[in-house]
């Protein structure tokens, strides 16, 4: 969240609306990123018609499908990078893993007060068809990127610098992309927000793009107006 307060003043700036896909990430200031600490800033966000749905709770990687030797239901392995299990792999069930998304999108709305959309980004966008198929079957669409909707920030700055992902991506994004960036990056030494997203959006505006929530997305427009997952509750 080190940059989130400048990012939502750049989106205010130029009238960008987005989806937060947020999970319970450590944070330098607060209680995690979506504590106590950091709730005014999503409340904030909902009153200017951002949307938001889930990143799992603890940002749980997706590491490999499990079946069963007895048979069954495939299970999965996960690995959480947040809150008290990280770093540890566990053997979860469908039924858990829809627990996890439910539990980020049950405290965001109980922060914001606006009900998440029924879709999940898995962390590292690492997934496997039988991953998407458990989350869908209780209600949940995965969202990854597009290919020039990766904007690099975050790759290391020395190898990859601001001025070349910007080159890049105003170069190679097309109509209907979806674009990923985050509310901070640990590693990242020369930060990319807000250094590369005003003028991304600047120049994006300039070669006739707008921007929308992935509320009117053409492919999951439909998802969106019928999906009712099943709901986890709220996170204190």
């Amino acid at each position: 969240m080190d940059v989130a307060p400048l990012i939502a003043d750049i989106l205010a700036k130029h009238q960008v609306k987005v989806t937060f896909f947020a999970a319970n990430e450590r944070t330098k200031t607060g209680d995690g990123s979506l504590g106590a600490a950091w709730a005014p800033w999503w409340k904030a966000r909902a009153a200017e018609g951002h949307e938001f749905a889930s990143h799992t709770w603890d940002h749980s990687y997706w590491r490999a499908d499990l079946r069963p030797a007895t048979g069954g239901p495939t299970q999965f392995r996960i690995k959480p990078s947040a809150g008290p299990s990280e770093g540890r792999e566990f053997t979860w069930t469908a039924a858990q893993y829809c627990e996890e998304i439910g539990r980020a999108g049950a405290r965001l709305e109980a922060i914001t007060g606006r009900k998440p959309l029924p879709l999940f980004r898995a962390p590292g966008g690492k997934t496997s068809p039988a991953l998407m198929a458990a989350a869908k079957a209780c209600g949940y669409e995965h969202v990854g990127w597009s290919p020039a909707g990766f904007l690099g920030d975050e790759l290391p700055s020395g190898q990859y610098p601001n001025d070349l992902l910007l080159k890049k991506a105003l170069r190679d994004i097309r109509p209907g992309d979806i674009l990923l960036a985050h509310l901070g990056i640990w590693s990242r030494q020369d930060p990319w927000a807000p250094a590369v997203l005003e003028p991304l959006i600047v120049g994006l505006k300039e070669r006739g793009f707008c921007f929308a929530t992935l509320r009117e997305h053409p492919r999951y427009k439909a998802w969106v107006a019928v999906s009712r997952p099943v709901t986890a509750p709220a996170a204190k």
